[in-house]
């Protein structure tokens, strides 16, 4: 109900005079009041908190004070923080934490009355107040951390570009009564049933979407199958490929992407050093920086997926027509409201070096699997690579003879690239243009007879080699060690005994070895006889010619003297011995 300015007067007055009135003297004010305006009490004190001002309250002593202390208030919510799932629910609450921690004597979360000296319990209400005072309350901590506004310098300068599952569709190919883009009926495919969700596994539809950071124009290509290098490369050849009726094409100078296996794989990462475009994966949890082609998945769902219903698709070849069909219109038609025109127009201010025009898309796809050859480097600077001959005469730190790792050129196809390592680590790519030869085969570039002797420019071989013969000859220019050399100089100033080395070793001494002297027969014939030994008969038979008589005790002997057969220079000893021994025992006889 309006109030007249009279009533509202009237009401003011009503307020002032309640509230100078004594304890008790209120009610007769309001029930005179309520006859007056012709009001229902109720009615009066509804009317009068919209014209009386509320006198403020006093502020108590102690506001702002807290008794819970800084290190208990971390111990606190170390303990909230690390019951929190990835989701961000909190298990534990600050009451069952508070009694937990107390119960550990981690914590005591009391106060103490200065006028009385009584200790008490922090109340729960008082403990979050206290978590919230030192910014260290669950609810505090679990906010966003602050943002930086990114910026690229102009179209094509930086892209992104994102994988995304289509939880509501799939293709079915296979059957003609449910062939096309299939509604994923929450009664057929949930947790629950978890084989109808196998079933369809390799028919699920991906998109990949792609963004110019610049501009915001949007590309968008599906899928089937699931997240994989084969295709992220796929969908981003196709977003660099000029197509009929969208501007954007090229090949951006950075991509950025989240940290997934497929998107940081060694084949897609072999084909961005080919097209020398630098990755930037964003670190994990942090999808803010691709926060643009998050927005586009955003934009498609709602824009373009949307219509789905209304209009099926048959195959993924129709699906990804009617994207790109989408993707055009609403890149050519809808303002951006950073730069306030359409995502073409801003794309449109692309200049010609900005615009880097992507190889076809069938190299593109070689580049995938290329891998850089080895080739050596001839005298005249040269490398032969796929039956061609490139120069390498700038390629910095280059040398006759030794190996360069040689690729193709996806920007231009009369030249090749070398790859070569930084001092910190990383790839650089060095231009080797084609050798061009006239039609008598010679190079274009080629110096001519009697007009032109000049030498290449030196290489580092020959910068080391004239370093060290400058300083074989102490010589100070080349030319000086040229002279010196000439003049039959002695090396290194004469300063180098090269026998010194005989000097400064030390003195040994060496310990004598025990030894056999050899016993040789000294022979006529220059190539020494082995002494022939005779058998026990042959002996005995020499013995008798010798007119020494035998009989079985002289045999006897013979053969404990030599069991191993009588030596021919020892014939004589034996004839002496058996005569001697013969003799005495004829003495004795007698």
């Amino acid at each position: 109900m309006a109030i007249n300015p009279a009533t509202t007067t009237r009401l003011v007055q009503v307020a002032m005079l309640a509230a100078a009135a004594p304890s008790g003297g209120k009610k007769a004010i309001y029930s005179a009041a309520c006859i007056e305006l012709g009001i229902s009490l109720p009615t009066l004190h509804r009317h009068l908190l919209k014209v009386s001002v509320k006198p403020k309250r006093k502020q108590r002593s102690d506001a702002g004070d807290v008794s819970l202390s800084r290190d208990e208030a971390i111990a606190l919510s170390a303990a909230l923080m690390t019951s929190q799932r990835k989701t961000g629910k909190r298990l534990l609450a600050i009451g069952p934490a508070v009694d937990m921690l107390r119960a550990n004597g981690e914590i005591k979360a009391e106060c103490i009355d200065p006028s009385t000296g009584e200790v008490t319990r922090l109340s729960d209400s008082a403990i979050a107040r206290a978590l919230r005072h030192y910014g260290m309350h669950p609810d505090q901590l679990n906010r966003p951390s602050p943002a930086v506004e990114l910026k690229s310098l102009h179209p094509n300068h930086v892209w992104q570009i994102d994988a995304s599952l289509c939880v509501l569709y799939y293709l079915n190919p296979t059957s003609s009564k449910d062939a096309g883009l299939q509604v994923m009926d929450h009664k057929v495919f949930y947790k629950n049933k978890p084989a109808n969700l196998k079933r369809i596994e390799s028919d699920r539809v991906w998109s990949y979407e792609v963004t110019d950071h610049n501009s915001g124009a949007i590309f968008v290509n599906y899928v089937m199958g699931a997240e994989s290098s084969t295709n992220l490369a796929e969908s981003f050849i196709k977003a660099t490929q000029k197509r009929e009726g969208d501007p954007m094409h090229g090949v951006p100078n950075i991509l950025m992407m989240d940290m997934g296996s497929a998107n940081t794989s060694g084949l897609f990462a072999n084909l961005a050093r080919r097209l020398q475009v630098e990755l930037i994966a964003h670190s994990p949890g942090n999808a803010r920086a691709t926060g643009q082609v998050e927005n586009a998945r955003n934009l498609i769902e709602r824009g373009f997926e949307s219509g789905l219903r209304l209009m099926p698709v048959r195959d993924l070849a129709e699906l990804n027509a009617q994207a790109q069909r989408w993707a055009r219109w609403y890149n050519g038609h809808k303002i951006h409201s950073r730069h306030g025109k359409t995502r073409y127009d801003q794309w449109l201010t692309i200049r010609q070096e900005q615009l880097r025009i992507a190889p076809p898309a069938e190299l593109c796809y070689e580049l995938l699997t290329a891998t850089p050859e080895l080739r050596q480097v001839s005298d005249t600077l040269t490398v032969s690579f796929k039956g061609r001959e490139f120069c390498v005469r700038d390629v910095p730190q280059v040398m006759v003879g030794e190996k360069l790792h040689i690729t193709r050129n996806p920007y231009q196809l009369d030249a090749a690239l070398v790859l070569l390592k930084g001092a910190d680590g990383h790839e650089l790519l060095h231009t080797a243009p084609l050798v061009e030869r006239d039609e008598a085969g010679f190079r274009l570039d080629a110096n001519t007879i009697n007009e032109d002797f000049a030498r290449p420019k030196d290489t580092v071989l020959e910068t080391h080699r004239k370093e060290v013969e400058r300083f074989a000859f102490d010589a100070a220019t080349d030319e000086e060690a040229a002279a010196k050399r000439k003049a039959g100089a002695v090396p290194l100033g004469s300063r180098i005994d090269p026998f010194k080395v005989i000097e400064q070793a030390p003195e040994r001494t060496f310990m004598p070895r025990r030894g056999q002297d050899l016993q040789t027969k000294v022979t006529t014939s220059r190539t020494p006889v082995p002494e022939r030994v005779l058998s026990l008969f042959e002996a005995a038979r020499e013995m008798r010619q010798r007119g020494v008589e035998m009989s079985a005790e002289r045999n006897a002997l013979i053969r404990s003297w030599y069991p191993d057969g009588v030596p021919e220079s020892e014939l004589d000893a034996l004839q002496h011995r058996l005569s001697v021994r013969a003799g005495l025992r004829m003495v004795a006889n007698d």
